[in-house]
């Protein structure tokens, strides 16, 4: 869902999985043969493992880093792993690079172009679920373009400030709720309990932003970038 102001997109599970179903088919009424696949980890994992599955290819992963301040909410330095895990080879032939997003599109395009210089790479296209307004690369295939660059609020980012004292608390409670037919009413409790826990980190989420605005930052596009740097 898009806020009216369109600065942040929440996003549930159920429209995840859907979002990479739709990437999955874009790929495929393409009519491109490729030969492997390798995903952006954090965010290209979940995307590219389903897509490894769906198409039955190999799954490699490369990892970056942009994101290192303020919760995530400012980039910084932006790193690229040196090596890249697969399963045995190399990384060749027509290959499917995967992330869930082209925010700025600086990872992206820094990707791009370090596995071109590969002699290996016959072909390289790219996949996300979303590209930003702000982007300056646009990838071969994606699902949604959204032009006011929200904030994405992905569902896994419940994890992010989630720890596993607050975890076991949360299987001890919903423990002692009956289970079965008769527990149906129980278990619809458990859905709306993790219904207010999420839309609970989604609210602290947005007042860290707010608090951030105030202690001296501004919004640019979808980043929030301090008013002293460079």
């Amino acid at each position: 869902m898009l806020t009216d102001d369109g600065k942040h997109l929440y996003v549930s599970w159920d429209e995840y999985h859907m979002l990479i179903e739709r990437l999955a088919l874009k790929v495929h009424n393409s009519g491109w043969a490729f030969d492997q696949i390798l995903c952006l980890a954090r965010g290209g994992m979940r995307p590219g493992d389903v897509l490894s599955r769906v198409f039955d290819k190999p799954l490699a992963i490369m990892s970056t880093s942009s994101y290192r301040a303020e919760a995530g909410t400012i980039q910084g330095r932006l790193d690229l792993a040196k090596y890249i895990t697969m399963p045995k080879g190399e990384l060749a032939g027509r290959v499917l690079l995967v992330d869930d997003l082209a925010d700025t599109g600086v990872t992206l395009r820094a990707v791009v172009d370090r596995l071109r210089g590969m002699p290996a790479i016959s072909e390289l296209r790219a996949a996300v679920i979303w590209v930003k307004g702000v982007s300056t690369y646009v990838p071969d295939y994606y699902v949604e373009t959204l032009p006011t660059s929200p904030w994405i609020h992905q569902p896994f980012e419940d994890y992010d400030t989630l720890r596993p004292e607050g975890l076991a608390a949360a299987a001890d409670a919903a423990a002692t709720l009956p289970q079965g037919p008769a527990g149906a009413g129980a278990q619809l409790q458990r859905q709306q309990c993790r219904t207010r826990r999420r839309g609970g980190l989604a609210r602290r989420r947005g007042r860290q932003v707010q608090e951030r605005g105030r202690a001296g930052h501004h919004v640019d596009g979808s980043l929030i970038v301090q008013n002293d740097r460079p």
